[in-house]
């Protein structure tokens, strides 16, 4: 049996248990959920830089907050940015890193959120994230005040992300695990800067994010 017969086999199961008033059979769950090595250690971060740079971002570690400033800075002045939007609850370090040389920054809360037309004519984003997983190169955000309304992470040009080491997972479940504390939060999964494909294979970047996925690894 091939996996989509399986698949629809296995649903059509649950719905004539569930019209007949029987209870749905238990989903097996007995998938990895750790890897081999500790959250945040060494190993795990150099795969979570590989699969990174694989995707196109370009990736830092800082090793205290003054560091983590700069390379803040240095990421807005390397894409060019001239304007930037925060979050209300972004680190006021990270804040004044954004502002240096000159950029205007607006700050974003969801009492009062910058227009989306508006945030169309920010060249870049700047925020901190909950959990990332190594597995996949992915960033999660859960729309804490560091964080922001998701709208402020998806039209910006450019996104700066601060990531702290000892929240990078080895596995999706264990982030998930980190997600899930609080799962009324909206989520928002990064990998990469935003690229897509026509019928063609033409790869396009930008379409439904950033273009430009900038990573910054306190530890």
């Amino acid at each position: 049996m091939d996996a989509k017969t399986a698949i629809l086999a296995r649903a059509r199961d649950a719905i004539s248990r569930s019209q007949q008033g029987r209870p749905v059979r238990d989903i097996p769950r007995d998938y990895i959920r750790q890897g081999t090595h500790a959250p945040g250690s060494e190993p795990v971060v150099e795969d979570m830089i590989d699969k990174l740079e694989d995707y196109s971002a370009k990736v830092v570690r800082a090793s205290e907050d003054a560091k983590v400033a700069d390379a803040i800075d240095a990421f807005l002045t390397d894409q060019g940015a001239r304007s930037v939007v925060v979050p209300a609850g972004l680190p006021e370090g990270y804040k004044e890193a954004a502002a240096r040389g000159g950029r205007t920054v607006r700050e974003d809360s969801r009492e009062d959120p910058i227009p989306t037309l508006e945030l169309n004519e920010i060249d870049a984003v700047v925020t901190c994230s909950r959990v990332s997983i190594s597995l996949s190169g992915t960033i999660c955000l859960d729309g804490e005040p560091d964080q922001g309304r998701r709208a402020i992470t998806l039209v910006p040009d450019t996104h700066v992300v601060v990531i702290e080491r000892e929240m990078i997972m080895p596995t999706v479940p264990q982030a998930v695990d980190v997600l899930g504390q609080h799962p009324t939060r909206p989520t928002t999964w990064i990998a990469g800067g935003s690229a897509t494909s026509d019928i063609e294979l033409v790869r396009v970047n930008g379409v439904h994010g950033p273009r430009n996925l900038r990573v910054v690894i306190a530890h």
